[in-house]
């Protein structure tokens, strides 16, 4: 894990510890970013999901978390991807209630209502890319 000047922290995620890691700096990130407790947990659960798909579907990837801005707002930026199988179907990967039960049971569709701005690529045989930005206020 490193952390550089522009406010950014990158995460190889290949086990649970990296998962916490990811948690952990996410919210560390976050608090700098202004964000209220209970968005720090928002975000921190999030982070959790996503990660946790890396670690059970693709064995290992990473998680970016950015501070960022836009014009007339300040939040964070979550980037986690992976060179993994790809997800076949991404509207049944999407349904509320489509989880593995292994992490915390909001899957997917469950990070994405927790966000204010979700976004996931995903190929068969290329991996999967999933953006999530939460915005202050």
């Amino acid at each position: 894990m490193t952390v550089n000047r522009d406010s950014q922290v990158h995460v190889r995620i290949q086990s649970a510890a990296d998962i916490v890691a990811a948690r952990q700096q996410g919210r560390a990130l976050a608090a700098i970013a202004g964000f209220s407790h209970s968005n720090l947990t928002v975000i921190a659960t999030a982070i959790s999901e996503v990660a946790r798909n890396i670690v059970e579907h693709a064995r290992e990837g990473e998680v970016v978390i950015s501070l960022v801005d836009d014009a007339s707002k300040t939040g964070v930026e979550i980037v986690a991807s992976d060179q993994g199988p790809g997800i076949a179907d991404v509207a049944t990967a999407m349904r509320d209630g489509d989880s593995t039960l292994r992490g915390l049971g909001i899957g997917l569709h469950g990070a994405r209502q927790l966000m204010d701005e979700f976004a996931i690529v995903s190929a068969i045989g290329t991996g999967t890319v999933v953006t999530m930005k939460k915005w202050v206020g």
